[in-house]
């Protein structure tokens, strides 16, 4: 399913493509879904009995916690709402296409600005725990030989970050797009394994391996 829109401002067209759309949606579904997280956890605050919502958002949380705390270490417990917020987006983009939409990470544009989030947190982080001189100097380590080659691996995370999660959701849309097209009116019947594949499994794998990267750059520069 795919919804675009063609806008017209200042006498200029805009296209609007279904991706940004469908991100649209899943952001203000994620809005709406945090809200009534938020009024049912005020009536739990108000002695009420925790529902089976709250036990998986509290087991969910718990999770994203320890997560953190094994990978970044107990004092950097304050990327916790980051990182969920992270992993709960990616979680549900990746798997938009089980609902016949298209992904909004199939979109190169999106898994790139996520990972430039992660390119300017790691260095804001970098410079604020050593300092921009000590920073600086991590880039001439083992050897100032090397710093050319430091720089550019450093510039190269941005790019390998996002065309990990781009690719593998970008081959999954198109393999079953080509299924869709050569199978015709048998799809349905043929693909639903290979949709659990391709949405739920990879999908959900992209997700952990994006969040866990994004700890690592963080916590290595910081480090």
């Amino acid at each position: 399913m795919n919804i675009e829109m063609t806008l017209t401002l200042f006498g200029n067209e805009i296209f609007i493509p279904s991706t940004i759309i469908n991100s649209w949606i899943i952001v203000i579904l994620l809005s709406i879904f945090a809200i009534v997280v938020n009024r049912k956890l005020k009536k739990v605050n108000a002695a009420e009995k925790p529902s089976g919502l709250i036990n998986v958002i509290e087991m969910s949380v718990e999770g994203v916690q320890s997560l953190v705390k094994s990978t970044m270490g107990d004092k950097n417990l304050g990327f916790v709402p980051y990182i969920g917020t992270l992993a709960i987006y990616l979680a549900v983009a990746n798997l938009f296409g089980l609902l016949g939409f298209k992904p909004p990470t199939s979109d190169y544009n999106v898994p790139l600005a996520l990972a430039l989030i992660t390119f300017f947190m790691t260095q804001y982080y970098g410079i604020k725990s050593k300092g921009l001189g000590g920073y600086t100097k991590s880039f001439f380590e083992p050897i100032p030989f090397l710093a050319p080659l430091n720089v550019i691996g450093e510039l190269a995370n941005p790019v390998s970050l996002s065309f990990r999660l781009f690719g593998n959701i970008l081959s999954g849309v198109i393999i079953m797009g080509l299924l869709y097209g050569a199978l015709g009116w048998i799809a349905p019947i043929v693909t639903p394994a290979l949709h659990v594949y391709f949405d739920l499994f990879a999908g959900l794998i992209q997700t952990f391996i994006f969040i866990m990267l994004t700890m690592v750059f963080v916590s290595m520069a910081m480090e």
